[in-house]
């Protein structure tokens, strides 16, 4: 049975037989959406390989930080300096929040050093997935 997601403008379904996972991307600046930028292509890659997610949602929202004086301090950054990953992923089955955060923020310690600067994280199983949909749909209803 597919899942509809609907995040502000974003729309997706999501099945959960579908060998593949969804991934779209979205951004708090204008940028192409066939370009992908190094640390972000490296997240997507490892964030993929590691915990095979069902939905992998990847938005930059460093523009929205390039005044704040650490990143002033960098000449503004390298344009890769804050995301928004939202990622479901049955391996998240049975682990807490912090384990969750702590998994992915440690598979990104090559990006960290590299000048990722910080990481806003929905970390999901697809049964807690499917339970915001499902009170989503219901809450839109009333």
């Amino acid at each position: 049975m597919p899942l509809l997601q609907v995040r502000g403008a974003l729309t997706q379904l999501v099945t959960k037989q579908s060998p593949l996972f969804t991934a779209h991307r979205w951004y708090a600046r204008a940028t192409a959406m066939g370009d992908l930028t190094p640390i972000e292509s490296s997240m997507r890659d490892k964030l993929v390989q590691e915990f095979t997610p069902s939905v992998l949602n990847i938005r930059n929202d460093s523009s929205k930080h390039a005044h704040h004086a650490a990143m002033v301090a960098q000449g503004g950054g390298n344009g890769e300096t804050h995301f928004f990953v939202e990622i479901v992923s049955q391996a998240f089955e049975g682990k807490t929040q912090i384990w969750r955060h702590r998994a992915v923020n440690n598979l990104m310690k090559d990006e960290f050093a590299k000048g990722l600067h910080a990481l806003s994280l929905r970390t999901k199983t697809p049964a807690e997935a499917e339970k915001e949909a499902a009170f989503d749909k219901a809450s839109s209803k009333s």
